[in-house]
């Protein structure tokens, strides 16, 4: 009898498996393991134009860092406020206490592949807030890819990066660094395309997991979250823009 049970049972688990991938095949579900995250910060908007513009290349999530004490004026006293700050961190960087403190991040890390960091230079140094956001998870980006875009007015950005390894010691920093200066905001779409184009981001992570080729001159597409949208049609013009698996290759459609 117990045999019988178990070869019913067994039968029946046969039988849902099957139905759950058919169905998973007609709603065009399929698991995305790779994903992007966009960190900043902004007191001037010139960085926040500038990811703001890299939303519109790369599918990521976004998260804004914010200092924890409002209305503070940068630039009065000749931006007196971050100088101190700076100063603070480069005379103890290893005391969490150097740090200003800044509003509660709600991100998992883990879920991402790549981290992209938008910073703005201070003295040539990273601006403090971002400083603390980093140094408070960086021990959370072992091994992941960090993109650094930075924005000055003119000083070189050789400082930041240095900042941003000893904050994120065991990241796979990407070369090169995307520097953008303040008189080059208004042209950051071509250089931010460039920026992606030489750390080969489209290589980077696939974004789904087994999706076959498919026939030559025929595109099967799928969103980056995994929903079809083609099987093996002869075109893809009927899709907008953006980025998007196809024939198996995370691709950038341009319109």
């Amino acid at each position: 009898m117990d045999i019988i049970y178990w070869s019913i049972i067994k039968n029946s688990l046969k039988k849902m498996k099957k139905l759950f991938l058919m169905m998973a095949l007609l709603t065009g579900t399929l698991a995305a393991n790779a994903r992007t995250l966009i960190v900043y910060y902004s007191y001037t908007n010139n960085v926040e134009r500038i990811v703001n513009e890299l939303r519109t290349q790369i599918d990521a999530d976004v998260v804004e860092i914010e200092p924890a004490e409002k209305g503070l004026d940068y630039a009065a006293n000749n931006y007196a406020i971050g100088s101190a700050q700076i100063a603070a961190i480069r005379n103890n960087p290893g005391d969490a206490a150097s740090y200003p403190p800044i509003d509660p991040v709600n991100v998992n890390l883990a879920d991402y592949d790549c981290i992209i960091i938008g910073a703005p230079l201070w003295w040539s140094s990273m601006a403090a807030p971002l400083q603390t956001f980093l140094f408070q998870h960086g021990n959370d980006m072992v091994g992941k890819n960090i993109g650094l875009i930075v924005s000055s007015a003119s000083s070189g950005i050789s400082g930041v990066e240095a900042d941003a390894r000893r904050l994120v010691p065991a990241g796979n920093f990407l070369s090169p660094s995307l520097w953008i200066r303040s008189s080059q905001t208004s042209n950051a779409r071509s250089l931010i395309e460039n920026w992606l184009k030489s750390i080969n981001y489209d290589n980077l992570t696939s974004g789904i997991e087994s999706i076959s080729g498919g026939n030559p001159g025929r595109y099967t597409a799928y969103t980056l979250s995994g929903l079809k949208l083609t099987g093996n049609a002869t075109s893809v013009s009927g899709i907008a823009g953006g980025i998007y698996v196809i024939n198996g290759k995370k691709t950038r459609l341009k319109r």
